[in-house]
């Protein structure tokens, strides 16, 4: 890849995410408007694409492996991860989830949790879970991902600066190595920081479901700034998830880490 063609990437890459992903557009659960995610996985797809090719071939980038991985290219999925943001590998992928599609337009806004409570359906047919229910950055009530994130080889990134190959093993260790980079990249690097999300439970987990519910949370919290926590929930116990970009799938099994 040529100097110009590097640094075009990173201006376009730059432009996309500030004015999309730190400033936002308007945003609805359902109808014919695109949530902001949306329309930032469909322009980095665009940017992905035009680069792949030259991006990883022997000659003009450091391999995640010793030969090169083919990857698929697919609609971009999102990944919930769980590990140490400074560091590139790691154990417990096994509690990594994966939505195949963008949970944010098809979410609940909090203010209409009771209608989504009482009726227990989302949008789309999406079924909410009363003792384990997610939010994401702007106070949207998301549907969960599927557990567990299947062993493999992925093409991720976090929409900033670095694409990796993620390996995910049978036993659920997790690594993560170049894709077109010269440096390491952590599991930081490849975090999509305006994507926030969380996963609600009940702290005592023979508890009712009432005691956890999100007609509790406090929506002048949101939305949460690129990279913050996400707001506390009286009753809940929370887990805060990376999210990360899958934008390929390698073709050919990678084998275990």
């Amino acid at each position: 890849m040529t100097s110009m063609a590097i640094f075009c990437r990173i201006v376009t890459t730059i432009f996309i995410t500030l004015n999309i992903c730190t400033y936002g557009l308007a945003l609805t659960p359902t109808g014919d408007h695109t949530s902001r995610r949306s329309l930032f996985t469909k322009a980095l797809v665009a940017v992905t694409t035009a680069t792949a090719a030259s991006t990883v071939t022997p000659a003009n980038a450091q391999e995640a492996t010793e030969e090169a991985i083919a990857f698929r290219r697919i609609p971009t999925q999102f990944i919930a991860a769980l590990g140490d943001a400074t560091t590139n590998h790691g154990t417990g992928a096994q509690n990594w989830g994966l939505w195949t599609v963008d949970p944010g337009p098809r979410g609940v806004w909090l203010r209409d949790a009771k209608s989504l409570i009482e009726s227990g359906v989302g949008p789309y047919g999406w079924k909410f879970d009363s003792r384990d229910w997610w939010v994401e950055e702007h106070g949207l009530i998301m549907e969960s991902p599927d557990f567990p994130l299947s062993p493999g080889t992925y093409r991720v990134t976090g929409g900033r600066e670095m694409t990796a190959v993620l390996t995910i093993s049978s036993t659920g260790d997790w690594s993560l190595k170049p894709y077109g980079n010269t440096e390491t990249p952590s599991l930081y690097d490849v975090t999509h920081l305006p994507c926030r999300s969380a996963r609600y439970t009940p702290t005592n987990a023979g508890g009712k479901s009432s005691s956890c519910s999100p007609l509790k949370a406090n929506k002048s919290k949101f939305p949460v700034r690129p990279g913050g926590v996400m707001p506390s929930v009286s009753g809940c116990a929370k887990q805060d998830y990376a999210v990360l970009f899958v934008t390929g799938i390698a073709t050919s099994n990678a084998g275990e880490l």
